[in-house]
């Protein structure tokens, strides 16, 4: 576990569980040969730490309606790490992990001392899950507002058929919309300085029609506006009535399908995308 400063209360964890996958995508233009095309299946999920909508803790339930996704990447909000009882102090992303196949990387934005009579730190944060491999995991502490929880920016490179995709998975303040304002500058910032193309996964705490969302999409397409059918509700999942998770990608990167998976594993609804990354060959599927 790599941790980062203590003012920020951030820790990551990066485990290689599997590594291979396959995908196939189509081009921006002209399809290309079926040997060269690249796509990639993407949800965004906030579990609510395996708590549904029926109150009902079940890990395995959650680890099904992934499982039927058949997503090969995936971004997960709200996950525990030996948080407490509420989760079993189960490590849940590298349960997930295991049970998907799938190789992980965690990001803890709260990382608390242990409860009494167990060792573990009690951990909160985000996890990328991917059946490609991946590396370079880090998180990016996100700027806090008085009386906040401490959010951050969990970032990953997976590597799909030699294109280089660089995968953020957040979730941003519900208290604050200037602190949503703060925190989406900083993703901003980084998404400028990628060097390869980019999807950005996660809660944002922010429907279509409000500033934070403006800011996100300066830099990044929302694929549900351009591929996606209906409103595209994934928040509360037993009466959706607003769409706060998203799936947005580089201009590298073209949004071919999304929907959102309706379940009551969580308080929300994952939002699954099909996406199409640029050939190798070109410019955009590599560091330069």
């Amino acid at each position: 576990m790599k941790r980062l400063p203590p003012l920020f209360a951030c820790a990551i964890v990066v485990t290689s569980i599997a590594l291979l996958g396959s995908a196939p995508a189509g081009a921006t233009s002209a399809p290309l040969p079926d040997a060269a095309q690249r796509s990639l299946s993407i949800v965004s999920y906030n579990i609510h730490h395996a708590q549904g909508a029926d109150g009902v803790l079940d890990l395995e339930r959650v680890a099904q309606v992934l499982e039927s996704t058949g997503a090969d990447v995936i971004g997960l909000q709200e996950v525990d790490r030996h948080f407490g009882a509420r989760s079993e102090y189960v490590d849940q992303a590298a349960w997930l992990a295991q049970r998907l196949d799938m190789s992980y990387c965690y990001a803890a934005n709260l990382d608390l001392d242990p409860t009494d009579g167990r060792t573990e730190r009690r951990q909160y944060g985000t996890a990328i899950l991917s059946s490609y491999p991946m590396d370079d995991c880090a998180n990016t502490p996100l700027p806090n507002h008085a009386g906040g929880e401490q959010r951050g920016l969990a970032q990953a490179d997976v590597h799909v058929r030699g294109v280089e995709l660089r995968v953020y998975n957040t979730h941003l303040t519900h208290q604050s919309a200037q602190g949503r304002l703060d925190q989406a500058a900083v993703f901003n910032e980084m998404a400028r300085s990628a060097g390869m193309p980019v999807v950005l996964v996660g809660d944002l705490n922010a429907a279509p029609d409000t500033t934070e969302y403006d800011v996100f999409t300066q830099e990044l397409t929302d694929v549900w506006s351009v591929v996606g059918d209906g409103p595209g509700y994934t928040f509360d999942s037993d009466n959706p009535i607003g769409r706060i998770d998203y799936v947005l990608a580089s201009d590298e990167v073209t949004p071919l399908a999304a929907e959102v998976v309706a379940t009551l594993a969580s308080d929300h609804m994952p939002v699954l995308a099909e996406v199409g990354l640029p050939h190798p060959s070109s410019n955009g599927g590599a560091r330069p």
